[in-house]
């Protein structure tokens, strides 16, 4: 999976189209992805002692990763991500401007 934690993506498809965000934690094996502050669902939390009041808690859910797209911090445009081996170290570098990520 080429997007990794801590990078900044834009979201392409769904209710937030338009909208950027920062990926806090991606799931390799489902190939999904937690953006900040997108995909929020409410959650009906119950009380747990007796005289507490529930609450309504909007959480973040993970995104499917084809529903967004990288950001260049160099160049600052939506582009795709390739690889570059030197010295036997895998470097990621932005299509675009050709900068290491």
């Amino acid at each position: 999976m080429k997007i990794k934690k801590g990078d900044t993506v834009l979201i392409i498809s769904g209710k937030d189209r338009g909208r950027k965000g920062k990926v806090l934690r991606s799931f390799p094996q489902g190939k999904k992805i937690m953006v900040e502050g997108i995909n929020l669902r409410k959650k009906h939390i119950k009380p747990k002692r007796s005289g507490e009041k529930g609450q309504i808690v909007e959480v973040s859910v993970p995104i499917d990763i084809s529903s967004v797209k990288f950001t260049c911090p160099k160049c600052s445009k939506t582009t795709k991500i390739g690889y570059e081996l030197k010295e036997k170290e895998k470097y990621r570098i932005c299509k675009k401007c050709g900068q290491r990520i």
